[in-house]
């Protein structure tokens, strides 16, 4: 049996690699160079659009325990990285046509793979990955959304993400509006001279340009306006919309705020909370600067910055499996960004866990399980959790999303050593597992 992987960036080259690693014919459909999406330029696999960096090194970072994961999974981007990398201080920082040209070379050298140029107009008969990306072309675009129904989004419209433990617990409380039902919003009050203070910065703050090929997601998210862009059309337009104090009780003088900016659970466990309403563009480190003027959130620890661009992704916790299957068609497959996982690494794991569990269902092999204090596990229980349908939005590897260790440890870099520490454990016991029942 032949498996199809459509697309050849980080995911697709993965996905085709891992399959053939389990001596499975692999078709790897690419349409470079018949045909460039508005943002590649480059001939080879794999090529990298935006930054060159594969973020942190370290293994007591999100980030490099991702890699560390992807590495003892059988990568093949993680190696042609280190082998091409620049200097960047203690980020993994790639020459980009050299790790291209070093992936290219590898997939069309490996005798189980078979590449494809062409553009994919309808899916081929047989076992199909779907990596085509945020850029994904017109027609398959079409064919996702025939795949997907309502389930398919072309813009990425999400709020920043904090985590709960890094809040000021002593300035911020629960409370619903008029205490009605469960007190499941975080309230951070601010009094009027700490709102005109963040509103004056907020309005000064720099913000990103959309790309030439990028619509204004404003078209598309009628009711996701930037903060920023309320806040220009005047000083107390937030304390009408997503900031109104109504309703609200400040703890701490038992009046009503002058205005409130409230905080929701973003998973189940309640480790991560998003800012209601803070649909944004501006810089990431803009963002840091200005969120952090409202109260409690003076330390916060964003995990996730908000971001409004061109974006193609399914809604994933509605329709895939934990292997990336999906749920209605499980001969079909997804992986990268598409699925919503955001960032290179996040995207290339995903083709491993796709890749390896098609080969490993074709040849009757005991699926791998995933640990969901791994990396690679919690990233793909976020993207099929059906807690997360009907307010999905794209996420990239942080500690964040990993099950919380039981134990107080209040230096950072020491906590995220000993979440690494039992990430790389538990993955190396589930591959002994699986080890011992291969050879059984």
């Amino acid at each position: 049996m032949t498996v199809n992987v459509i697309g050849a960036g980080l995911a697709g080259c993965e996905a085709a690699w891992s399959t053939a690693s389990y001596g499975i014919n692999v078709n790897l459909y690419e349409m470079k160079p018949e045909k460039y999406t508005p943002a590649h330029k480059y001939q080879g696999f794999a090529e990298l659009i935006c930054s060159n960096s594969l973020k942190a090194a370290r293994l007591e970072s999100a980030a490099g325990l991702l890699k560390a994961e992807m590495e003892m999974l059988g990568s093949l981007t993680v190696p042609c990285a280190k082998e091409n990398a620049v200097e960047a201080g203690g980020a993994l920082a790639v020459n980009r046509e050299k790790f291209s040209d070093s992936v290219t070379e590898k997939i069309k050298n490996h005798p189980k793979i078979k590449i494809i140029n062409k553009e994919v107009t309808e899916l081929p008969e047989g076992i199909n990955i779907i990596a085509t990306g945020p850029l994904t072309s017109g027609k398959m675009a079409e064919i996702i959304k025939n795949l997907c129904g309502e389930g398919l989004s072309f813009y990425d419209a999400a709020a920043p993400i904090v985590t709960y433990e890094s809040l000021d617990k002593d300035k911020i409380f629960f409370a619903s509006r008029y205490d009605r039902g469960d007190a499941d919003y975080i309230n951070c009050p601010m009094n009027k001279e700490e709102y005109l203070a963040f509103y004056n910065e907020l309005l000064k703050a720099e913000r990103v340009q959309l790309k030439d090929f990028e619509t204004h997601p404003f078209s598309v998210y009628e009711g996701c306006m930037p903060i920023e862009v309320l806040a220009s059309r005047g000083e107390d337009t937030m304390r009408f919309g997503p900031l109104k104090p109504v309703g609200i009780t400040d703890r701490r003088t038992g009046k009503r705020p002058y205005a409130v900016v409230q905080l929701r659970k973003e998973n189940r466990e309640g480790t991560m909370f998003n800012l209601v309403g803070f649909q944004t563009n501006l810089k990431f480190g803009e963002q840091k600067r200005v969120f952090s003027m409202i109260t409690g959130l003076e330390n916060a620890e964003f995990i996730r910055y908000g971001v409004m661009h061109r974006n193609t992704f399914i809604n994933s916790p509605a329709l895939l499996n934990s292997d990336f299957s999906m749920r209605e068609n499980p001969n079909i497959y997804f992986a990268g960004q598409i699925t919503g996982t955001e960032g290179y690494m996040e995207s290339a794991a995903g083709g491993i866990i796709a890749g390896t569990a098609a080969a490993r269902k074709i040849l009757g092999l005991e699926p791998l399980k995933l640990p969901p204090d791994t990396m690679t596990g919690a990233l793909s229980a976020y993207v099929s959790d059906p807690y997360n349908n009907g307010k999905f939005q794209p996420m990239g590897a942080n500690m964040g999303i990993l099950p919380d260790i039981g134990i107080r440890i209040k230096d950072k870099k020491q906590r995220y050593g000993v979440y690494a520490e039992r990430a790389v454990n538990s993955l190396r016991k589930e591959l002994e597992r699986i080890e011992y029942e291969n050879n059984r």
